[in-house]
């Protein structure tokens, strides 16, 4: 037994070592056939740096992503690199990125990742084989014949399908954008009450919204009614023309809901009733719309012939006197002729020239007006005893001006009154305006029945009778007229002062010679609104964004006047101007060239303009204001006045006189 067991005992250790020689074989063959293939990578990688072999591995891994993701995605994925760490495939594919991160149609570049290859000897990398890539050297990285014809095949399809997509957009845009203009033309934009911008009760989307709905159901009426009458239904067309009669009758002239009658209600309903069944029978959205359309065009030719016409009417009454002035001049006038002429002369003549005192230059052929500036001055005024007035009118209102500053004299103040005829010296050989005022062409230009192409209510301001009078030009020859004088306070008529003004003589010009206030704004009132820039005298010496500044109540140093020929200037460019090339008719444009780079901007305060026409003019820039100034056409004495401004004015007129009274010159 013993030598049984022995036996068996030899007979398996054989057997298994044989076993472990079969399992550990393949292990020791797979091992040492590794680490032959490697040992030369690992000696030839070994020469070169980390960083260049982790650059290497990032590039080939690009190179890998590049058949999966467009370019954007691979923007991303290079940005995160610095947080990440180097870029290797296998982590790339383990990581959670969805499948939507491909964007398609797009051409991508490989510009954007080339990297910079490093110069060693070449170091190759055995590649799949299943994904047909050849063999990469570190000097020189190529791809095979079958990969980049994959890749050009790819890319090709990538710009056809990007090109397909771009073509795709562009026809959505057109189409949307067609539908939006078809939505926009359904638009019922025929209610113009709620386009009045100035009107603040529009504000409010729920005030009077039962007159804007009866103005929208006569609209659709009428719609309904013009397709009723196409299509020839003659009893749904006679039933909305009563319904229209009805609507318009309850309208009437209400602007408020409350001026509506109380069957306004049962109106509306019944109105809604009738369009409702002509919806039925008649609506086609085309023709709906055409004829929308069509209202909203005759509408808009309505609103811009009845704009021509106010502004013809406006400009009418701007030129026109009212009556009561009118009849103030008369009686006036014929009073003065009738006194003594030892009566007709002012007192205190001695302080005309003394340049020691506050002088004012105002000229005006409108009595009640030039009594408010000079009332309004001498009412605000510190000491009246220093302050000259010096008017100048014409001879029709000479005798007018004279009679009624004779009766109410300015208190403590001096008062002259010249008349402009009486200056022999301003003659038409010495002044280029007078010579051509007398020109005919200027004479047709003003007074030649229609003018079919002066351009309309354009020009019509231009033939104001204001521009044909003397007096319109008389204040570029104030050192003429007043040669005596050092400095004088330039004041229009249609002005209000608020304040003491004697400041205004302290104030230093820095050798300027017009103190004015300057108008313009972003890019209001700027000398190319004035001045013809098409020419070049003009465009060679002015600055078309050159900022405005007002007339009405200007500072003017007559000594540096005299010392910079400004009235030389002037003369200059109205000679130049004789067929109105450089600018159209009025002072302002040849004061504008006259005092270039010669005016002074004063402070905004003392002069606050736009009450003659601004409806939107700050109140409380009005009350801190030295001189308010209603320039423009709604002239505080005029019936068209701005009511808000109109007391201002009023307070300093004398309604109670007796001449004012007799005719009927009231608040």
């Amino acid at each position: 037994m013993a030598s049984t067991n022995s036996g068996n005992k030899g007979s398996r250790f054989p057997l298994l070592a044989f076993l472990l020689i079969c399992l550990l074989a393949p292990l020791l063959f797979f091992f040492f056939s590794r680490g032959l293939h490697n040992a030369p990578d690992q000696d030839v990688m070994s020469t070169v740096p980390s960083k260049q072999v982790a650059k290497w591995t990032e590039w080939q891994t690009l190179q890998d992503l590049k058949l999966y993701f467009s370019k954007e995605a691979l923007d991303v994925i290079v940005s995160s690199t610095d947080d990440l760490g180097p870029l290797s495939l296998e982590n790339f594919k383990k990581s959670n990125l969805l499948p939507s991160w491909r964007i398609t149609g797009l051409k991508t570049s490989n510009a954007t990742y080339e990297l910079n290859q490093p110069t060693t000897h070449g170091v190759q990398e055995k590649q799949e084989a299943k994904e047909g890539r050849s063999s990469v050297g570190l000097d020189q990285w190529t791809l095979s014949p079958v990969h980049l014809s994959r890749r050009h095949l790819i890319e090709k399809r990538k710009e056809k399908r990007a090109a397909k997509l771009v073509k795709l957009e562009d026809e959505v845009i057109v189409k949307l954008e067609d539908s939006a203009i078809e939505r926009s033309k359904t638009v019922d934009s025929a209610v113009l009450g709620k386009y009045n911008m100035w009107r603040k009760e529009n504000d409010n989307e729920n005030a009077d919204s039962t007159i804007r709905l009866i103005r929208d159901q006569i609209v659709m009426a009428r719609v309904y009614l013009s397709l009723a009458k196409m299509k020839n239904k003659v009893d749904l067309y006679q039933e909305l023309q009563n319904r229209i009669g009805e609507s318009q009758h309850d309208l009437g002239e209400a602007t408020t809901d409350a001026d509506l009658p109380k069957s306004a209600h049962e109106k509306i309903k019944a109105m809604g009733q009738v369009l409702s069944k002509a919806k039925d029978q008649l609506y086609d959205c085309k023709l709906v719309t055409g004829k929308l359309r069509a209202m909203l065009q005759t509408a808009d030719e309505q609103v811009r012939g009845l704009k021509k016409q106010s502004t013809f009417l406006s400009q009418l009454a701007a030129k026109t006197i009212p009556d009561g002035i009118h009849c103030l001049s008369m009686r006036l006038t014929i009073d003065y002729y009738l006194l003594s002429p030892e009566k007709r002369k002012f007192p205190k003549s001695e302080n005309l020239e003394n340049p020691n005192l506050y002088h004012y230059a105002l000229f005006s052929d409108n009595v009640l007006a030039a009594s408010v500036v000079v009332n309004s001055a001498i009412m605000n005024a510190k000491d009246p005893s220093k302050h000259v007035f010096h008017l100048v009118t014409d001879k029709l209102n000479f005798g007018a001006m004279n009679m009624w500053f004779l009766l109410n004299p300015p208190g403590k103040a001096t008062i002259h009154v010249e008349n402009v005829d009486e200056f022999k010296w301003l003659n038409s050989s010495y002044c280029p305006v007078l010579r051509q005022l007398e020109s005919a062409t200027m004479k047709e230009y003003y007074f030649k029945a229609g003018h079919p192409t002066s351009g309309g209510s354009s020009n019509l301001k231009y033939r104001n009778p204001k521009y044909l009078s003397m007096l319109n030009h008389l204040r570029f020859y104030l050192p003429q007229v007043y040669p005596k004088l050092d400095k004088i306070l330039f004041l229009d008529d249609d002005i209000i002062v608020q304040k003491d003004l004697t400041g205004l003589w302290a104030v230093n010009l820095h050798g300027k010679v017009n103190g004015a206030v300057e108008t313009c704004g972003e890019s209001f009132h700027r000398f190319d609104k004035y001045l013809n820039f098409s020419n070049p005298h003009i465009a060679k010496n002015f600055d078309p964004n050159a900022c405005g500044w007002a007339y009405g109540m200007n500072m003017f140093d007559l000594k540096e006047w005299k010392k910079k020929d400004i009235t030389g200037i002037y003369h200059k460019w109205q000679n130049m101007n004789e067929d109105r090339v450089l600018w159209k008719l009025g002072t302002l444009p040849p004061g504008l060239m006259t005092f270039y780079g010669l005016t002074h901007p004063l402070n905004k305060s003392w002069h606050v303009l736009g009450l003659g026409y601004n409806p939107s003019v700050d109140k409380s820039e009005i009350d801190n204001a030295a001189v308010i100034h209603y320039n423009g056409n709604m002239k505080p004495w005029l019936e068209i006045a701005m009511t808000k401004y109109r007391s201002y004015w009023t307070k300093y007129v004398k309604y109670d006189h007796p001449y004012l009274r007799n005719c009927k010159l009231t608040e």
